[in-house]
């Protein structure tokens, strides 16, 4: 029976007594096999198994940006989470130039945020709408990280709009577009910042959201938004300018959103936000960045300091 048990990183990280970025750190180097089921990453039992009788001989020193312990290449494991293509070029330029060994968690905004209030992440992207101050990110890191010390630093801007077949043939140019009989959403997942923008939008222009007909039809990614419209399934998503060039899809832009890094600010975490700060001041990397089609005029900007 234990061929058809598995455990996600949380569960492994419970039964082994260590942190999930152990697990991740695991799971890169292949001492772990992993498979994904959605956005979850699973471990059989039997592979966890053989990774115990394997790693009996040679136990596992792991060093975290907290001040953990050491690795034999002398190297700092973090965790950048958040689901832009960008963050992976981010990832790259950290490895290649810095003491700092990047692991990957793509997952939403929100979660990414509450990851970092526990001490999961180090580096966090947020595009997080907030209607009542008609702001980005800020109201929402200073609720959610609160009593911790932190900066919010300008990465990009992008271009978000409406996903549609090639000449919107539905006409779909506003909010109150996607309360119409004749119009079906796919919609992102809780926590992703293109499904706060859309509550958000919704509660301003007073529409229900039982009144959209697919809000319920969920989505992890802009490209699986874009997937959907493409194929037919749904008439209207929501997502950003650089996937919708690459898919057979219409896009209707709304509005420039301001896509920011958060890190943590205190001694542990200081000299990680000295590298990634000095970092979005190379050329090259701006270059890179830029020629992708992102907005970069104000990178590297601390925008917000506690």
């Amino acid at each position: 029976m234990a061929a058809n048990i598995s455990y996600t990183t949380d569960e492994l990280a419970q039964m082994l007594k260590v942190s999930k970025l152990t697990i991740y750190d695991l799971i890169k180097k292949g001492e772990l096999q992993a498979y994904r089921v959605g956005r979850q990453m699973r471990v059989d039992a039997g592979e966890l198994e053989d990774y115990k009788v394997r790693s009996k001989e040679t136990p596992q020193e792991i060093k975290t940006a907290d001040g953990g312990q050491e690795d034999k290449n002398n190297t700092s494991q973090i965790v950048i989470s958040g689901q832009d293509g960008s963050l992976d070029i981010l990832a790259r330029h950290l490895e290649k130039d810095t003491v700092y060994r990047p692991l990957r968690s793509y997952t939403g905004s929100l979660d990414s945020l509450i990851a970092m209030y526990k001490g999961e992440t180090h580096i966090v992207s947020t595009h997080l709408f907030d209607g009542e101050t008609l702001q980005y990110n800020i109201p929402y890191v200073r609720k959610l990280l609160v009593s911790k010390p932190f900066i919010v630093v300008r990465f990009l801007q992008r271009e978000i709009g409406f996903y549609t077949a090639i000449g919107n043939p539905k006409n779909i140019q506003d909010w109150a577009d996607l309360a119409r009989k004749d119009v079906m959403l796919v919609n992102r997942e809780p926590g992703a910042g293109a499904r706060v923008l859309l509550d958000e939008k919704l509660r301003l222009a007073g529409i229900n959201r039982r009144q959209v007909h697919g809000y319920d039809n969920e989505q992890m990614s802009h490209q699986d938004v874009a997937a959907a419209v493409a194929a037919g399934k749904s008439d209207v998503g929501i997502g950003i300018k650089q996937v919708a060039t690459s898919a057979n899809i219409q896009f209707v832009p709304l509005l420039t959103e301001n896509y920011d890094l958060v890190m943590l600010a205190d001694k542990f975490h200081l000299p990680l936000a000295d590298k990634v700060l000095e970092l979005l001041q190379q050329a090259d990397f701006r270059e890179r960045l830029a020629s992708l089609g992102y907005q970069i005029k104000d990178i590297g900007k601390i925008i917000w300091q506690q």
